[in-house]
């Protein structure tokens, strides 16, 4: 095992914070394996690099020597977590989210050793308390303390309703680390309070409180805003080999060495020399991307998927070619009265834009083509004609969609 002024080198590249980061060296300094705790609820199948930020710290742990337990929220999923939201949660089912936990679990399990991760659901202990339970773990905080967080106080203060089983999340997550008896527990900078509840409770209950280790949230491909599906700013970790490796090569420069940091699967020391390269001049930040887009593509669909997602990349748009897989969508070519289709919703239709409207844009801004021709702006109704078996639509660089 690597000392524990190296191991904390490594703990802390890409990390926000780590609280306190003195009793996390007094852990280590220990000598034995600790047990660190990432708590997901599956409240979506969709994950993407931002998501999978955390599981590359906790990959790094284990890398080091150390457990990993891997909490599935499906109790605390049920409440629905209210970080950083100004509206209650709706709350799922117990069906969705086991749905959702095993589409989580075996995108988890492309990052993390399996063999020294272990899985354990916190529905197996949140969904059979009883009333004196509840009451006994729930009297251990204030709701001065839990009207603290900032997403509670702004609510509070603008009069947005906060419903009461919200209170219990935190309360719920701090559990968690009482019943794994979490050394270390990771999160987003927007979980810091829960994971800080998690160690109040743990020194309450006269046990070692757990460090509490932030990952800062990753931009999307914008460079602006966090990665969402919203934004339409995210690269899945299903995309496609090709969707992948596009998706990377749009990154801004000035991004490169953030996702080397917090999504390849590069040591510390590489992205520090990276890093280096890059101000230094020496570095070339296309090549640069590149090479990420196949190691992000190797990570999640094996190895040799970057090399031949890379040469699809370039027969595309070095060759100007169309990609050899364009998949072909079935949607509804029934024209209008006056033999027109509406382009915008035909797009959202084949999965090409999220939304009509973010269709319009796209169109607007000269992004979507018919058989290679550009569609000129404003033309939201197109010729029926124009529509048919076996058509090409373009949208961008990266997406195509063939009408069945």
């Amino acid at each position: 095992m690597l000392s524990v002024d190296e191991q904390m080198r490594i703990i802390a590249s890409g990390a926000a914070q780590i609280v306190p980061e003195a009793d996390l060296k007094k852990k280590l300094e220990r000598g034995t394996p600790l047990n660190i705790k990432l708590g997901v609820d599956p409240t979506s199948p969709d994950l993407h690099l931002g998501h999978a930020v955390p599981l590359r710290k906790m990959r790094q742990f284990q890398d080091l020597g150390h457990r990993v337990t891997l909490i599935i929220g499906n109790g605390t999923a049920m409440i629905g977590d209210p970080s950083g939201k100004n509206s209650t949660r709706p709350q799922l089912s117990q069906e969705q989210v086991e749905a959702n936990a095993a589409t989580y679990v075996a995108q988890a399990m492309k990052i993390l050793d399996p063999e020294r991760t272990t899985i354990v659901h916190n529905g197996d202990w949140i969904l059979s308390l009883d009333l004196k339970d509840l009451l006994a773990v729930a009297s251990k905080f204030t709701v001065a303390r839990i009207l603290e967080r900032d997403d509670f106080t702004r609510r509070y203060q603008n009069q947005t309703p906060i419903a009461l089983h919200e209170f219990l999340y935190p309360v719920m997550q701090a559990l968690d680390s009482v019943k794994i008896e979490s050394d270390v527990e990771m999160g987003g900078t927007d979980q810091l309070f829960n994971l800080l509840a998690g160690r109040e409770l743990m020194e309450k209950m006269d046990m070692e409180p757990q460090i509490a280790l932030t990952m800062p949230l990753l931009e999307g491909t914008d460079g602006v805003r966090k990665m969402s599906k919203s934004y339409g700013n995210y690269i899945g970790l299903t995309d496609a080999p090709a969707e992948m490796f596009g998706k990377t090569m749009s990154i801004p420069d000035e991004m490169i060495a953030k996702y080397y940091r917090l999504a390849s699967s590069k040591t510390p020391a590489e992205v520090d020399a990276l890093e280096a390269a890059l101000a230094d001049g020496t570095a070339d930040p296309y090549e640069l991307k590149r090479a990420l887009g196949r190691d992000l593509c190797d990570t999640y669909h094996g190895a040799g998927a970057g090399d031949e997602a890379q040469a699809e990349f370039d027969r595309v748009f070095k060759q100007n070619k169309l990609p050899d897989d364009i998949e072909e969508v079935t949607v509804d070519l029934s024209p209008a009265e006056d033999g027109s289709l509406y382009l915008a919703g035909l797009l959202k239709e084949a999965g090409l834009a999220p939304s009509a409207a973010e269709a319009r844009r796209l169109i607007d801004g000269g992004g979507v083509k018919i058989d290679g021709e550009a569609v000129a702006a404003k033309s939201y109704n197109v010729d029926a004609q124009l529509l048919k078996s076996g058509t090409i639509l373009q949208v961008g660089k990266r997406k195509f969609a063939r009408l069945a």
